[in-house]
């Protein structure tokens, strides 16, 4: 006789606190079996040292302990394709509903609806629920009913809306006792997918009152290192928005609220506007024609443009798998605007190796600082990558960190003039826009 259970499957949203889809499958009337799928059309694309598989790895092996030491219970984690692992499913248990919660990108998205689809067939519930914003799709609109391409409306829009809701915190630990009791369902270890540990590590997050409190003042100044290091852990959801967001409106911190704003801005439109993926938000800008100049791309993801502060920034980025974010905008300026070099390609590399990568807010800043976005910057500013250093790292603490030989003899010599690159630069975008 089959076990009946309901499935809560984990996805970006790795905690057992304040989620929202968890605690509506343990309020159901059938034990909970958790589950998290290795998704092997993601993995497939990844380093083999991946820091991200191994942070994700690691994150829920102390979620399995938690559930075998405190509620004799235990996580499923299965490798494959999501379709196959629920076919499987279907056979071991007499599952009554499949919860989960919502994911906005479109590769997520085509795989809910074969899974629900699939599900369906089989007489399944799949219900979906909203756990990683506070506010999505069509919460926010204009009031003709379409939605926000400028970030400070949308922003503010945001903030009255949220004045009107009751916050509310999904307190699970009371429930977790209904997980079905076996320690002995399947795990994987990276080896067995294929993958190392990385040698780079995933920070823990801090969002002390201190930090909130002093965001504004030292949120530009990359050698103080003062940013939260939440990005990873939003990104994967070892942390719920709500609690954040909690903390900004207790500290009165308007910035820090409003960066994790941004976040749910470029989720937004990301949503409205998938085309987004691949092309730029405002057509025109598609008609660019890029340099592309592959020497001159690799010289960019070496750290070796000559610039310094762009050369600190890759490197940080290549040893860590963090930039800081001030920087990000430069680095991102620069290989846009100076080389000439299509926003997608380095969309694809911070891609590849950013910890906190997140679609929504790759694509939406590199379409920033390449002018062709929502809300971008013009197309005419063009940052000065010398005089960002006086503004920014006048002591040339984060260069001399990242880029020790920036006074050697051996550090190259710019691989571009700023007043060329910026006058290239002006000529190509108006001839594309005009």
């Amino acid at each position: 006789m089959k076990q009946t259970v309901n499935i809560f499957w984990f996805r970006r949203d790795l905690r057992l606190n304040d989620n929202h889809g968890l605690f509506k499958a343990l309020n159901g009337k059938h034990s909970v079996l958790p589950v998290f799928i290795f998704d092997t059309e993601i993995l497939d694309k990844l380093p083999k040292d991946d820091a991200r598989v191994s942070f994700i790895h690691k994150t829920l092996q102390n979620l399995n302990k938690t559930l075998q030491t405190k509620y004799s219970s235990s996580l499923a984690m299965y490798f494959g394709k999501p379709i196959e692992v629920y076919k499987q499913l279907t056979q071991d248990y007499n599952i009554y509903t499949v919860f989960t919660n919502h994911d906005y990108e479109p590769y997520a998205q085509t795989r809910d609806i074969e899974i629900k689809t699939f599900l369906a067939e089989n007489n399944i519930e799949f219900k979906t629920y909203k756990d990683q914003v506070v506010f999505e799709k069509n919460d926010i609109l204009k009031s003709d009913g379409t939605p926000y391409v400028v970030y400070t409306p949308y922003m503010k829009q945001w903030k009255a809306l949220f004045k009107t809701i009751k916050l509310q915190i999904y307190e699970t630990e009371a429930l977790l006792s209904n997980t079905i009791k076996t320690k002995q369902l399947p795990n994987v270890s990276l080896a067995y997918m294929g993958f190392t540990i990385s040698n780079q590590q995933i920070e823990d997050f801090t969002v002390t009152p201190q930090l909130i409190k002093n965001y504004e003042a030292t949120r530009n100044f990359p050698s103080q290192d003062s940013t939260s290091k939440l990005g990873p852990h939003l990104r994967f959801g070892t942390v719920s928005i709500r609690r954040m967001v909690q903390k900004a409106v207790a500290e009165q911190n308007e910035i820090f609220w409003q960066e994790l704003i941004w976040r749910e801005f470029f989720m937004h439109i990301l949503w409205h506007f998938p085309h987004t993926v691949t092309h730029s938000f405002k057509p025109k800008y598609d008609r660019i024609e890029w340099r592309n100049n592959e020497d001159e791309f690799r010289l960019w993801c070496e750290g070796q443009t000559g610039y310094p502060l762009v050369d600190a920034g890759i490197r940080q980025l290549n040893q860590t798998g963090f930039m800081h974010n001030r920087v990000r905008m430069l680095v991102g300026s620069f290989l846009c605007k100076h080389l000439l070099i299509d926003w997608r390609w380095g969309e694809a590399y911070f891609a590849q190796k950013l910890h906190d990568y997140d679609m929504a807010s790759n694509i939406g800043n590199w379409q920033w600082v390449a002018g062709c976005g929502v809300d971008a910057a013009p197309y005419f500013r063009i940052f000065n990558p010398t005089t960002q250093i006086e503004k920014f790292d006048k002591n040339l603490e984060y260069i001399k960190q990242w880029c020790p030989d920036f006074q050697e003899l051996t550090y190259p010599t710019p691989i571009v003039d700023h007043k060329m690159a910026r006058e290239r630069c002006l000529q190509v975008y108006k001839k594309a826009l005009h």
